[in-house]
């Protein structure tokens, strides 16, 4: 049976032990072959065969480890049961055919499906259209929204919870904290010193230790039980070495100093920073979040003749869908009626309003600005654009990041070796004779400024952020993989045709010879003169300034050629014909009915027009029908030089103009293509054109290394020779053969507008086609990955100063000041507490980036 993903969210880690923890439990489960978890999203990401693993037994699994997955239920009343067998088929259906689904009931009397799902790994539209291809039906709600969001609302609750928590901690700790201060700083009289005050003091931390902290407790316990040791280990070890230390000084088997003010405060500042880190690593996916919510939330669509608005989860495929000006394009479709401009700059990052008429495709979520359309739904639930770039963001936000690794082996001795640390440190200073009570403040000290906390968040939170800045940019990563090698490339190899250039060939010159029989007595404005022959090109069509003239009695004028060229081609199906057609059309040239029309194979065509016999075609068909050349011959090679194709156009036996049509330059390509090489890659571009031509288009664009005349078989192969070189390559392309290079290449780039097969095999994906998507894509790499080595190199140069400052080892540099050789374990907590949430801030200055 074929793999199966599920992606579930995963409540009470608390650092990178943790996301270990879950991934080694989870992989413990019989037939799941890969879990990653995300610390930033708190979520697990599963791969596993559904013959052999469920997703009830892998929730059982997290929930014996220690940690919650939040569950919902939902109840469907189902139509067109009529015996016990449609109970079976239903449930069946709901249980074996949704992944996502956990249980799923149907009550025959009631007709009431009663599920237990997922949230986020299935909606409420996949239940129905589950029971629907089951051949049953389901009433109608108002939307997936209806549904209770168990996994926002089961985080809202743990934060109310820790918040409650919080408070109580501050209510106790605070004036502890300042008595406590106040007596050690002889503020007070001599009654602080009383003993029933310890007693005080005891009462005031006890709340804090034993309900403030409980957490902690319960996740060192969970932690040992697993065999591991996580950040609630230190911080129930720290505070608890003071406190029951303080509570034997209070009943007299020691003397001392009591140290209630240090556990209590030890607790509730880390409370505090678990809190700005919850808070924090919530705007981190802030832009998946702001993708999710473009989703319009109703349609109006035509129904029985008459238009009713309903909720957009029920539009089906081929729902007649109206969208007025201002609105939303509710789901994606073709357009049917109508002409507007719409703005797709929040998917594809493009921030100019794509104009649609008929028969053009709209995406979901995208914005009509002027006109009314009406379109035909074709892709509608999971299946629109948007949900598809959603489900992949997410997929690569939980994948890791190679350069994560280090950081996992780290953590997973991290706390062991915390620990260790502590309890020599306290040995060393009991044996040196500091004293008990101060070794026994340095070992807390220590157990409580460790953080593998922010080890675990350096990678996630960044990779989160970047890839959700990517794809409001409108650049999708396949994974984490694909963001960290992007960040080290060498060299890009560009495929010409659909990547480069429009893929569709356009008319860019069309050249009169005044030495045919009729000569214009009215020239076209044109950008040149080229003196030899007295030819006149269009070098800056189709900006042409003459009229046409409607007699047509001058027929060797560019509008005449034209019109006369395009009226043979009327109709034709061969992309050299259809760009004539195209381009006379653009200039609104009325078209007339070709008579006695002849297509000649390998030759061109022919065909009678308004009384004038007009060839169209190549140089045979000319030499064929004895057509005179009227020293055309010069410019032709001229053209062919510059890529371009030429073709004849003769007239009653002469030959009137050439005209010129080449695979046009994408706008973008050359800006992007500078761009890349003053990133300092090597560009290369590969196409199955002869060398000159490829020449041509390479010089023109920028390009200086050229791979012509690739078979489309073999673009893989040269592909892996440039890595022979020992180059690091990325391949764009868009055609189902780049799909083999693209594999190949160390980071393949799709452009969106291609076949779904390239963007299958890419690493990257441009939504909008737009070249200038892969500086920005690398350059998001690189600013995503120069963020990860920051976060990272805090994480460990944070502990490895810190641990060393809280052992004591500056009380050897009398010069320094008493706070910095004497690190209170308060100052350790208050520290410990901030260098995780330094972490996450400092990735989401990545939203405010410039990656172009």
């Amino acid at each position: 049976m074929a793999q199966q993903q599920i992606t579930m969210p995963v409540l009470g880690m608390t650092c990178a032990n943790c996301v270990a923890t879950v991934e080694r439990n989870v992989k413990k489960v019989e037939g799941v072959d890969e879990a990653a978890v995300n610390f930033s999203t708190e979520k697990v990401s599963i791969s596993y065969d559904p013959a052999k693993a469920t997703p009830q037994v892998i929730i059982d699994r997290i929930d014996r480890a220690g940690y919650e997955v939040p569950v919902a239920s939902i109840e469907l009343p189902i139509t067109g049961m009529t015996c016990a067998n449609c109970v079976n088929t239903v449930e069946r259906t709901l249980n074996k055919k949704v992944p996502g689904i956990l249980e799923a009931n149907v009550n025959f009397a009631t007709e009431k499906a009663t599920v237990k799902y997922i949230p986020g790994a299935v909606t409420r539209a996949d239940m129905v259209a589950a029971i629907e291809r089951a051949g049953y039906g389901v009433v109608a709600a108002d939307s997936d929204e209806a549904l209770v969001d168990a996994e926002k609302e089961a985080r809202q609750r743990e934060i109310r919870d820790q918040t409650r928590k919080l408070w109580v901690g501050v209510i106790f700790t605070l004036p502890l904290f300042l008595m406590s201060m106040a007596r050690d700083f002889g503020l007070v009289g001599h009654w602080a010193h009383a003993g029933w005050v310890n007693y005080l003091f005891l009462l005031l931390a006890t709340p804090v230790q034993f309900y403030t902290g409980w957490d902690y407790y319960v996740g060192a316990y969970k932690s040992l039980r697993n065999k591991s040791a996580n950040m609630d280990v230190l911080v129930a070890l720290g505070s608890s070495v003071a406190y029951i230390y303080s509570i034997i000084v209070t009943v007299g088997l020691l003397g001392g100093h009591v140290y209630f003010e240090t556990s209590a405060a030890i607790i509730t500042l880390i409370k505090v920073g678990k809190l700005l880190e919850v808070q924090a690593k919530g705007k981190t996916s802030e832009a998946i979040k702001a993708l999710m919510g473009l989703q319009a939330k109703t349609a109006r669509v035509v129904r029985n003749g008459m238009e009713v608005d309903i909720p957009v989860d029920q539009v089906e495929v081929g729902d007649t869908v109206i969208i007025r000006p201002g609105e939303k394009v509710p789901v994606d479709g073709v357009v049917v009626n109508g002409y507007s401009s719409v703005d797709e700059s929040l998917l594809t990052g493009e921030s100019l309003p794509v104009d649609k008429k008929v028969g053009d495709e709209v995406i979901g979520a995208t914005l009509n600005k002027q006109g009314l359309l009406k379109i035909e739904a074709t892709k509608v639930g999971r299946d629109t654009a948007l949900a598809q770039i959603v489900r992949l963001v997410e997929a690569a936000q939980g994948s890791k990041a190679p350069i994560q690794a280090l950081a996992d082996k780290v953590a997973a001795i991290f706390v062991p070796a915390v620990i260790s640390i502590a309890v020599l440190t306290f040995i060393a200073w009991l044996v040196g004779g500091a004293g008990f009570t101060p070794a026994l403040v340095r070992l807390v000290a220590v157990l409580v400024i460790a953080c593998p906390c922010a080890l675990g968040l350096a990678t996630p939170t960044a990779i989160v952020v970047g890839m959700g800045k990517g794809a409001g940019q409108g650049i999708l990563f396949k994974n984490s993989t694909a963001l960290e090698r992007s960040h080290a490339l060498q060299a890009v190899v560009l495929d010409k045709t659909g990547t480069i250039t429009k893929g569709e060939p356009a008319v860019t010159d069309i050249i009169v010879s005044d030495e045919a029989s009729e000569v214009s007595s009215r020239k076209p404005v044109v950008s040149r003169q080229i003196s030899e022959g007295g030819n006149e090109p269009i070098t800056n069509y189709p900006s042409l300034t003459s009229q046409p003239d409607s007699s047509f009695s001058i027929l060797n004028s560019q509008f005449s050629i034209l019109r006369l060229a395009a009226s043979v081609e009327r109709g034709s199906e061969h992309p050299l014909g259809e760009a004539v057609v195209r381009a006379a059309q653009a200039e609104g040239v009325t078209l007339s009915e070709p008579a006695n029309f002849e297509a000649i194979a390998g030759h061109g065509v022919t065909a009678e027009i308004d009384g004038h016999r007009v060839l169209l075609g190549n140089q045979r068909l000319m030499e064929r029908e004895g057509v005179n050349l009227n020293g055309l011959g010069p410019k032709v090679e001229q053209l062919q030089n510059e890529a371009k194709t030429a073709m004849w156009v003769a007239i009653d036996g002469q030959a009137s103009a050439i005209i010129g049509i080449a695979d046009t330059i994408k706008d973008g390509s050359k800006e992007a293509i500078a761009k890349l090489k003053k990133m300092g890659l090597q560009v290369v571009m590969m196409t199955g054109d002869n060398r000159a031509t490829a020449e041509a288009i390479a010089a023109e664009v920028g390009v200086d290394r050229v791979l012509a005349e690739v078979l489309p078989g073999d673009k893989a192969a040269n592909v892996a020779k440039l890595q022979e070189e020992g180059l690091i390559v990325a391949m764009v392309g868009d055609g189902i053969n780049d799909a083999p290079a693209l594999a190949q290449a160390d980071v393949g780039i799709a452009i969106g507008t291609g076949a779904d097969v390239a963007m299958e095999a890419a690493g990257i994906t441009l939504i909008s086609g737009d070249l200038r998507g892969v500086p920005k894509a690398i350059g998001l790499s690189h600013v995503t990955m120069r963020t990860i080595k920051q976060n990272l190199f805090w994480a460990f140069a944070y502990n490895v100063i810190l641990i060393p400052v809280a052992a004591g080892v500056l009380t050897f540099f009398p010069g320094l000041p008493i706070y910095l050789r004497e690190l209170h374990p308060i100052a350790a907590a208050f520290a410990m507490a901030f260098s995780s949430v330094t972490v996450v801030g400092n990735s989401l200055r990545l939203r405010g980036a410039r990656i172009d």
